[in-house]
């Protein structure tokens, strides 16, 4: 017999609302995610935060992750228990690790019972010291190890939330247009960087008062709106159960055998210590990149009182932003006259956008551009590899453009250091190349997990990707921010003597080992690119197929 009701997934605004919602959780977790990246400086001034202890602090994001495990344990729940229940769960756990790395950096916490006991313990725990993964170390500030913490645990619940949200779009777009909905979803979930390099700062500096705590609460607050968006997409894919008359529960329950069979696909690991290499080049850099610009260019800040020193033009800016991306994102689906028109109006207002983060001289504004050529290209590489596919060719493109991002902020971008222009516009090119490059992982990679393994254990095998790639994600804004130090003995001394401020020594950093230690990771991404490719080819992965089938 003829159905006569199409499937919730079936029709395309249905199963795109779905996506926003997921999407829209992921913005807001992106926002807290790098919410301390532009205030690294501050957190050095008010804090006593070295580079040492902001590295650390940064990494321990996804300590509990790789350490404890939980990320497998994640892949387990979420193929137990299904995409609705893991979705909530990750939500609430986000917030409690938020509301605990919020309360670390308020000022009500510095001279509290809790700072005291942080100062005098957690200087030395057991195994990890000796292994040399301890996310405490002595001397560290006790605000900085109750904001890792709360970091860790927010950790959990971040990446919970992304392996859920890679299920979910499974779920909703198999057979369909996959990519383009992960690229899609990634794109939104993105803007979140640039949302927070401009609003972290301004909250933060609020009134001319400095309070780095305001920048963290903005924060929390949005990941109160993404667990908002948990619970209503947990309402429509239960009903979307209801009408397959499919349970969200396993018939085949999981067993811990399974991930064996996800281990010994070649092209299973390939890909993973792909995402690792390459998101590992591109997350920790995000942390740092506000302040590598800082002590890389020379900036004249605006006179105060000044249009340009105010917060209505951080509004503008922001508006601007939101129509560069949509204008980019939604020529995508339009028809080709109105495809051109959205184009140039992208351009021309991207154009404005990189002005005004001028005439602002302000490095956390000019870094806000990094997601945004990213917003209009990821839909189209993930039609692409939805229609021609080449999955792994397009990672190979983007290993080359990384490298030569991080090679051109090592060497180029510090002859240009007092160019008030040249250095600026040299900049803004790098980082819309970098932001672009950025978006061949979720639109290739990504959507090609459901070719390499079997349908019931892809929440696992997207979780042991995303536990190899915390591996990295852990480990490398760590070592970013000791090879800050190790590399530059003077400013570190020269604090310690009091001959120089907190405030200068923020800003005066030598960044060319970090930035040559990235430019490898790219490195051996592009080798493990090729070799990915030549697997693909004598196995027949179908990598390089496109996901719809005609």
């Amino acid at each position: 017999m003829e159905k006569t009701a199409k499937l919730m997934r079936d029709v395309p605004a249905i199963r795109w609302t779905a996506l926003v919602l997921l999407a829209f959780a992921m913005f807001c977790s992106y926002i807290f995610m790098d919410i301390l990246s532009p205030i690294k400086d501050l957190m050095q001034s008010t804090r006593g935060w070295d580079s040492t202890a902001f590295g650390t602090m940064q990494g321990s994001e996804t300590f509990l992750n790789v350490f404890i495990f939980f990320l497998i344990f994640a892949g387990i729940i979420l193929d137990k228990m299904g995409v609705r229940f893991t979705a909530i769960l990750s939500g609430v756990v986000m917030l409690i690790g938020a509301s605990i790395n919020w309360y670390a950096v308020t000022e009500s916490f510095q001279s509290s019972d809790l700072s005291t006991w942080f100062t005098n313990n957690l200087n030395y725990i057991p195994g990890f010291d000796e292994l040399g993964i301890s996310p405490f170390y002595k001397g560290m500030p006790a605000s900085a190890k109750f904001a890792a913490v709360g970091f860790m645990i927010f950790g959990c619940g971040v990446e919970m939330a992304g392996i859920t949200v890679s299920r979910g779009i499974v779920k909703w777009f198999k057979g369909r247009e996959m990519a383009l909905a992960m690229g899609s979803e990634m794109a939104l979930a993105r803007l979140g960087v640039a949302t927070c390099m401009i609003f972290s700062p301004v909250f933060a500096k609020l009134g001319g008062n400095v309070d780095v705590s305001r920048s963290v609460a903005f924060g929390v607050i949005l990941l109160m709106i993404a667990l908002i968006m948990f619970i209503v997409y947990f309402f429509m894919d239960k009903k979307l159960d209801a009408q397959t008359g499919e349970a969200e529960e396993k018939d085949d329950p999981f067993k811990i055998r399974d991930i064996g069979k996800i281990l010994s696909s070649s092209g299973f690991w390939l890909v993973a210590l792909l995402c690792v290499l390459y998101y590992s080049a591109i997350f920790p850099f995000q942390k740092y990149a506000v302040n590598m610009l800082q002590c890389n260019l020379t900036f004249t800040p605006p006179a105060e009182g000044s249009f340009w020193a105010g917060n209505t033009v951080t509004m503008i800016q922001y508006g601007i932003m939101l129509i560069v991306a949509a204008a980019a994102f939604i020529s995508n689906f339009s028809k080709k006259k109105l495809k051109v028109t959205l184009l140039i109006t992208s351009v021309i207002f991207l154009i404005v956008f990189c002005y005004m983060g001028y005439m602002r001289q302000s490095a956390e504004t000019i870094f806000a551009v990094f997601p945004l050529l990213a917003v209009g290209i990821t839909p189209i590489l993930g039609k692409y590899v939805d229609t021609k596919g080449k999955a792994a060719s397009m990672l190979m493109i983007g290993s080359i453009l990384l490298i030569a991002c991080h090679l051109t902020f090592a060497f180029i971008l510090p002859m240009f250091k007092g160019s008030a222009i040249g250095g600026i516009i040299l900049v803004y090119i790098t980082i819309l190349v970098l932001g672009s490059s950025f978006s061949l992982v979720p639109a290739s990679l990504w959507p090609s997990v459901p070719k390499l393994v079997d349908n019931k254990v892809i929440g696992s095998a997207y979780a042991l990707i995303f536990w190899i790639q915390n591996i990295g994600l852990w480990l490398f804004p760590l070592l970013i921010g000791k090879i800050l130090d190790s590399t530059n003995p003077d400013i570190v001394q020269a604090v310690k003597d009091g001959t120089m401020t907190p405030e200068i020594a923020a800003t005066s950093y030598n960044y060319t080992v970090p930035l040559l230690m990235l430019a490898f990771l790219g490195v051996a991404a592009l080798i493990l690119g090729i070799v990915l490719k030549a697997v693909d080819k004598k196995k027949g992965l179908g990598l390089e197929l496109p996901n719809i089938k005609k």
